[in-house]
């Protein structure tokens, strides 16, 4: 297999406010991800994950180190040029939004096509084949408040999908979502790893999920990368718990036989 993205000794520093010291959230963080593979990145709170999305996008730049899509080093690219390649879905999903679902979904269409304002003909085809393949076709003309939580979520990913990327970038997609959606999303990644072939990186707090999806684990704590493998390898008990801070066990799903991790609450 042949690595698509690659990041190699990457760090970024927040500027201190008011000192010179600078404040590190990734230092030194090497992995990479292959063309076709779906790629979870778990840890707790703060350890960096927000920040390598952000990376990733080119919304952010290294402080050191350096992110490669296809061998290319995004600092020679524009933030347009990533954008046709490397597509983001959020995890907060836009309130107050007053358009329907299939003008938010041709918006995706802008970096391909900045200049004809995504409203050609090949804007519009594209727009119609990522509704189709979320399912949203039928709710093309509605406004996007008025959906749920779960439908929200789809449109959102329609809208990344009509970029045409290489590249999909998940941050939290089960968040807020109930179990039926959240099984929705897990068959809609899996189809669109297999079927269609896009490479995915999949931000997750949820573990479980993270796990059953992905093909690989990058657990990060710190803004480090501690442990990066199979599910099976990046799962542990001893590795989770101090990551972590808290005590967990590790079981395999009954069905998947995929590692599951049941928290063991603290007792009065």
């Amino acid at each position: 297999m042949t690595a698509l993205l690659e990041c190699r000794q990457l760090g970024f520093a927040y500027a201190s406010r008011g000192a010179a010291r600078r404040d590190f959230a990734i230092r030194d963080l090497s992995f990479e991800v292959q063309a076709g593979e779906t790629f979870g990145v778990i840890g707790p709170n703060a350890s960096g994950k927000t920040t390598l999305v952000r990376l990733l996008s080119k919304v952010l730049e290294p402080s050191t180190g350096r992110v490669l899509l296809a061998g290319e080093d995004l600092a020679g690219l524009t933030r347009a040029a990533v954008a046709r390649q490397v597509a983001i879905v959020p995890q907060d999903v836009p309130r107050g939004f007053p358009h329907t679902v299939e003008e938010l979904v041709l918006m995706g269409r802008f970096p391909r096509a900045p200049r004809r304002f995504f409203e050609g003909a090949e804007d519009r085809a594209a727009a119609r084949r990522a509704m189709e393949t979320v399912g949203v076709m039928d709710l093309h003309g509605a406004l996007l408040d008025r959906l749920s939580g779960g439908e929200r979520q789809r449109v959102m990913l329609a809208r990344a999908l009509a970029q045409e990327p290489r590249l999909l970038v998940l941050d939290e997609p089960t968040a807020y979502l109930d179990l039926r959606y959240q099984a929705e999303c897990a068959g809609l990644l899996r189809r669109l790893g297999r079927e269609v072939g896009l490479t995915i990186v999949l931000v997750s707090h949820d573990l479980g999920f993270a796990a059953e999806l992905s093909d690989r684990l990058l657990l990060m704590a710190d803004g480090v990368a501690v442990r990066v493998g199979p599910p099976e390898a990046v799962i542990d008990e001893a590795v989770l718990e101090a990551a972590y801070g808290c005590r967990v066990i590790v079981d395999k799903h009954p069905v998947s036989r995929r590692p599951t991790v049941h928290l063991i609450y603290p007792r009065a």
